[in-house]
């Protein structure tokens, strides 16, 4: 489906590889992302779950918090799932102390807004753009968003109203992880996203 496409999951804490073989089951080539040069290979990175506070400290340790935020600004697909959701946020309602995020996507996100690992849950939730058949989504820890701006599509709301799947652009951000109930859907909506991104910008990666 991605053919050469070149996908990259930042490697710094989560679950890096539930994602990894997702996107390679779709054909994605896939790499590892840690450094800045392996940012540079590639067009478009998955943020995974985790923990966005963990996250936020290494992705500053590593010295890869201003790239991928001027990887961003430059138009690089990103897609975000639970933690890489709230990472993806310009407002993190209740960070901890001295958390931050690389932003780009117009929301206020809310972290753990459904409780601790024992609040976890699964639904069935209506995604018009993929089509009829309704996505099983997992829900761990996860954030919620409380404000989209005007330029956010929302994809995925529950029953009462609760915003859980967003997209601005190249971003895409879930609340919930697609990846650990083998759901393509996303993963296949973003390596679209990524495939013309790389058109357009005339990849040269080798």
């Amino acid at each position: 489906m991605a053919g050469n496409t070149r996908v990259g999951v930042l490697a710094l804490q989560g679950d890096v590889r539930e994602h990894a073989a997702l996107l390679a089951s779709l054909g994605a080539d896939v790499v590892l992302v840690r450094r800045p040069a392996e940012l540079s290979s590639v067009d478009g990175l998955v943020i995974p779950g985790g923990e966005s506070s963990v996250i936020d400290k290494l992705s500053r340790t590593f010295g890869m918090q201003a790239p991928i935020r001027a990887a961003i600004a430059a138009g690089l697909p990103v897609y975000g799932t639970c933690a890489g959701l709230i990472l993806l946020a310009d407002t993190v309602l209740d960070g901890i102390d001295g958390q931050e995020s690389f932003g780009g996507m117009d929301i206020d996100v809310r972290r753990n807004a459904f409780g601790r690992q024992t609040e976890s849950f699964e639904t069935q939730l209506d995604v018009p753009v993929l089509g009829e058949q309704p996505v099983r989504a997992t829900f761990i820890r996860a954030p919620i968003v409380e404000r989209v701006g005007a330029q956010v599509e929302v994809l995925a709301a529950l029953p009462d109203g609760t915003v859980v799947a967003v997209q601005q652009g190249g971003l895409l951000g879930t609340s919930f992880h697609p990846e650990v109930d083998a759901e393509t859907r996303f993963h296949a909506r973003f390596l679209g996203l990524v495939e013309t991104f790389a058109r357009t910008h005339e990849s040269t990666h080798a």
